[in-house]
């Protein structure tokens, strides 16, 4: 079920929702880039659990209006938005990789709202202290950040390529796309329903242009406008030690921070097997705060 919001400053937000219709409201922060779709056993694990699962196009992929220069904390206006508009008076809420810091923007600034968050494969605000942001990441990440970290204008072209490649593949091209950032545990993940579904919302995502790709890293590379120690609301942290997407010391260095966080830091588990295989157990922690 697809649906577009307006929000307040007149921008649209498309959204999907899946599962129960009338179950527990659950947010799900898609990683970058993405789109608002969400993962077929993500949707049947609510379904059986009676959850409403709800994903949405951040500002300027898919269906979403761009919003140049964004901040990461920006993204609490449209979860209200959201709400309002689904009639959600309280939310649970699930980020992984890139929406890792959007779900814990909500945790930070929306606690009447929010009732519990989780954080699956998060990176750590850049810079953060006493932590080396690049260390142990895959080469193709690397590279990217660096750029968005010293040339601009060069980033903004390699977003561009890279939208081109994503653009292009198949999903029987995601394994090499991905190939410096997989360890043998998350090349394993790369089921056909995996890799069908990156593709898809890699196409989809990117379809209308590099706005929201672009507007995502450099979100995630500036100031959050909000630190994760400000969360307000129980927060799971999940993090595999086999992660070469977002390494481990990122996860380490936020659970360090978080009041009262629940942090699992996974000994079998890298970044993809989390959207795999732990997402029942997130909705299983989330039901359980209420």
């Amino acid at each position: 079920m697809d649906r577009l919001v307006q929000t307040p400053d007149s921008r649209t937000l498309a959204v999907e929702e899946g599962g129960d219709p009338g179950g527990v409201a659950v947010l799900a922060h898609n990683g970058t880039p993405s789109s608002r779709h969400l993962y077929g056993p993500a949707v049947a694990d609510a379904a059986a659990r009676g959850i409403r699962l709800i994903g949405y196009d951040r500002p300027g992929y898919g269906g979403s209006t761009p919003q140049p220069g964004r901040a990461v904390a920006d993204c609490v206006a449209d979860v209200r938005a959201i709400c309002a508009a689904l009639g959600i008076d309280r939310l649970l809420t699930w980020g992984i990789s890139g929406g890792g810091p959007h779900v814990l923007a909500c945790a930070a600034l929306a606690p009447d709202l929010v009732a519990a968050a989780a954080s699956l494969a998060s990176p750590a605000p850049y810079p953060a202290d006493g932590l080396d942001w690049l260390a142990g990441m895959g080469q193709d990440n690397v590279d990217d950040f660096r750029l968005m970290l010293t040339d601009e204008q060069a980033a903004r072209e390699r977003i561009e390529q890279e939208r081109d490649e994503i653009l292009a593949a198949t999903a029987s091209d995601q394994a090499k796309m991905l190939e410096s950032l997989l360890t043998p545990t998350d090349a394993a993940a790369l089921t056909p329903e995996l890799t069908d579904y990156l593709t898809r919302c890699g196409h989809d995502g990117l379809a209308p242009g590099a706005a929201g790709f672009w507007a995502d890293s450099c979100a995630l590379t500036r100031p959050w406008g909000f630190s994760p120690a400000d969360a307000a609301v129980p927060v799971l942290l999940l993090h595999g030690r086999e992660d070469m997407f977002v390494p481990l010391r990122h996860g380490q260095w936020l659970a360090a921070r978080i009041p009262g966080v629940t942090a699992r830091l996974l000994d079998h588990d890298g970044h993809l097997t989390l959207l795999q295989n732990r997402v029942g157990e997130v909705h299983s922690w989330l039901l359980g705060q209420l």
